[in-house]
């Protein structure tokens, strides 16, 4: 059925609300009231355009935002189709039925909702854009000869988006291609002294820990509070600390200006090197962020970024911003070890910068995790319980009084089918702390609003 026949109500032209969220808006009201089902193919941009007498960006915007949510899906050469209804959001709902989807999804065929933290949000992907990146890298002919630093392409488009997006002013000498954070902190391992003491987060991401240790390391965990890592709490005789400052993983503290200065003096004064993993930096819907370490130290500090948390880890690339001397010392170790980063992956990152896709992404990819922060927050607050953290990123803590409490909402929320993380597991020695992970980029709109009210019951069923 064309959609102008649809009893929607009259946009708003005066309103604060924009037109494309108005359309949304109403777009999911008929949905909610059956007169669009799943399966229905909805009209294109151009002519709702038309028939609404409103610009194209209007309507393509509001189409973004339902495929972003998941109530929309686009079908190559076939229009934008319908393949979910979003739910009423009226009416009771206790913390029995309101687990009931989840479960019913659980017990079906269908896979768990995956609200595990690290994941980033494909569905926020332009898909064109997408598409015609990779098109676009294909042009390039193969590679003759493996390059050991990354293609200037690449590194060009890395040094816009960082003085762009992370006001971090990076000359093309110092920044090399990498297979990842991860991968880099493994590469940074293997030019350190082995045995050589390296200072890491407690809580803290682990699979730096482990690439740390792999590299015959050995890893000092040290306290982080409120304001981030406690750099008083560093020993001496360190050679390096690796640490999240933009949004301390997994805790969500942004590391205080004070303490950033401290690090880098330290690091100055000591001789130690300082490993900034900014896996999630460009992620803040607050206040604007902190000079990164980079900048207040380019000396001392190696800055660490990847495309998995912006785009996807389809792409396997990252980078490292460093000096001079650790990035000549990487190279050389690459040459010697045969440690090439992937190619395909940097063309395409480079022709989606190249041509502002990846602007844009960023811009749309804020909107959608701010909207499904606000959601999670909301659900958290409806349990009684507090979050932890800055409002960035694309996962909260929710602390929680004992491990035991902790293992007892993973197994419920397990049953429920949900899969959520604990917050045991990032520690590299004895938990201290207890609570829940809470990812919200993975799942589509849609799985995140089934899943949830079933978060708020087993978490309200804690105690």
């Amino acid at each position: 059925m064309p959609l102008v026949d649809l009893p929607l109500p009259a946009l708003e032209r005066d309103a604060d609300t924009p037109l494309a969220v108005q359309l949304a808006h109403a777009l999911r009201t008929a949905a909610r009231a059956g007169a669009v089902r799943v399966g229905d193919r909805l009209p294109s941009t151009r002519s709702l355009a038309l028939d609404l007498d409103v610009s194209r960006t209007v309507t393509a915007a509001a189409y973004d935002q339902l495929l972003a949510e998941g109530w929309l899906a686009g079908r190559r050469g076939a229009g934008t189709f319908v393949v979910a209804v979003p739910p009423s959001v009226t009416g009771p709902r206790g913390p029995v039925d309101a687990a009931r989807p989840a479960r019913a999804r659980a017990t079906g065929d269908a896979a768990p909702i995956d609200l595990r933290a690290g994941m980033p949000c494909v569905a926020a992907l332009d898909r064109a854009a997408w598409r015609r990146a990779w098109r676009a890298a294909a042009d390039e002919p193969p590679d003759i000869r493996p390059d050991p630093v990354g293609l200037p392409a690449f590194r060009s488009a890395v040094v816009e988006h960082l003085l762009r997006h992370r006001g971090l002013p990076a000359d093309p000498g110092t920044v090399l291609a990498t297979g990842g954070t991860t991968a880099a902190v493994g590469e940074l391992a293997r030019i350190l002294p082995r045995g050589a003491a390296v200072a890491v987060e407690e809580p803290g991401y682990q699979r730096a820990v482990e690439a740390l240790r792999s590299g015959g390391l050995e890893v000092v965990p040290v306290p982080v509070d409120g304001d981030g890592l406690v750099v008083d709490a560093l020993p001496a005789g360190l050679s390096a600390v690796y640490c999240t400052p933009a949004h301390q993983f997994p805790l969500g503290a942004r590391l205080s200006a004070a303490r950033r200065v401290a690090l880098v003096a330290r690091a100055r004064t000591e001789g130690f090197l300082v490993v900034e993993d900014d896996y999630d930096g460009e992620l803040r819907y607050d206040v604007a962020p902190l000079p990164l370490l980079a900048a207040l130290g380019p000396d001392v500090v190696v800055h660490l970024g990847t495309a998995s948390k912006l785009l996807t880890p389809t792409l396997g690339v990252g980078w490292l911003v460093g000096p001079p001397d650790v990035c000549t010392a990487l190279v050389g170790q690459r040459d010697r070890a045969g440690v090439r980063p992937a190619r395909a992956g940097q063309r395409v990152f480079a022709e989606l910068a190249g041509h502002g896709d990846l602007g844009r992404h960023l811009r749309r990819l804020r909107r959608e995790l701010a909207e499904r922060r606000r959601a999670v927050v909301a659900a958290v607050a409806d349990a009684e319980r507090q979050i932890l953290g800055d409002a960035a990123g694309a996962h909260v803590v929710v602390p929680l009084a004992s491990a035991s409490a902790e293992e007892s909402v993973l197994a419920t929320a397990a049953a429920d089918g949900v899969t959520l993380d604990g917050l045991s597991r990032h520690h590299s020695g004895v938990p201290s702390q207890a609570g829940i992970v809470l990812g919200y980029a993975g799942p589509t709109r849609a799985e995140l609003d089934c899943a949830l009210p079933a978060v708020t019951a087993v978490l309200r069923a804690a105690g």
